[in-house]
């Protein structure tokens, strides 16, 4: 599919969003009974399902670390999450990339050293997809880890975005996303200081539109950020329901 097609000349694209629009989302802390914490998110046609367990001991002794927890991250994705019904291993590339990159962005950001001595295990399940895969995860994470109550810095946030015929583009779906001719940016931000806890790009990107880029991701992680705060709330006033 040419760049052309991706983006009429009316400026809009193949699911009839704005250059500049995110997809929309939908998201739920605490949906699993079983988990520390959890999550339940949408953006797009992306879905994803989080659950948290920690901290607590870790499985094995190597994995115990004396001034801090370790952290621990799994990704699957489940085999109806394309048309194309396939069940990935445990050793797949794509998945093991994914489940470091996550990794990563939460060392940064969960205050590892409160929890000496143990392990944070977050299992993210990718339920449906239609692009935006890591951003999906980290915000998904993000709100699992709220929710079970891990102290952070701060959310971690995620957007990615990109550039179609000479147009920056937020938020990429698949059909964008697969084009080759498509560069993709991830950006993972915590909101308040405005730090960058991730910056991966898929694609060569000309140094001259990475500013233009860059700045629309992180705008929209704003906006990311705004829907993961809410989520939060509403979470807890359905707790404060409960124990009154």
């Amino acid at each position: 599919m040419s760049r052309q097609e991706l983006l009429s000349p009316e400026g809009l694209r193949v699911d009839g969003r704005r250059a500049n629009e995110l997809r929309r989302i939908s998201c739920r802390a605490s949906v699993l009974n079983s988990a520390d914490g959890s999550s339940y998110y949408e953006q797009g046609n992306t879905k994803v399902l989080v659950a948290v367990y920690g901290p607590r001991e870790p499985r094995t002794k190597s994995l115990a670390q004396h001034d801090q927890a370790a952290v621990n991250v799994e990704f699957n994705v489940a085999p109806f999450s394309t048309s194309e019904r396939r069940k990935r291993s445990k050793g797949d590339k794509r998945l093991l990339e994914i489940a470091s990159f996550v990794k990563q962005t939460f060392e940064g950001a969960i205050q590892t050293t409160v929890y000496p001595r143990s392990q944070i295990d977050i299992y993210i399940h990718l339920l449906q997809h239609d692009g935006g895969t890591l951003e999906t995860c980290i915000n998904a994470a993000t709100l699992a880890l709220v929710d079970a109550g891990i102290s952070m810095v701060d959310y971690v946030c995620a957007c990615t975005a990109g550039f179609i015929d000479e147009t920056p583009v937020l938020d990429l779906n698949f059909v964008e996303e697969s084009s080759i001719e498509t560069p993709d940016l991830t950006v993972a931000v915590l909101p308040r200081s405005g730090n960058i806890a991730l910056l991966q790009m898929e694609s060569r990107l000309h140094s001259s539109k990475l500013e233009d880029v860059l700045e629309l991701a992180t705008e929209g992680c704003k906006h990311i950020h705004k829907k993961l705060d809410q989520a939060v709330l509403e979470a807890a006033s359905e707790l404060a329901k409960k124990l009154s």
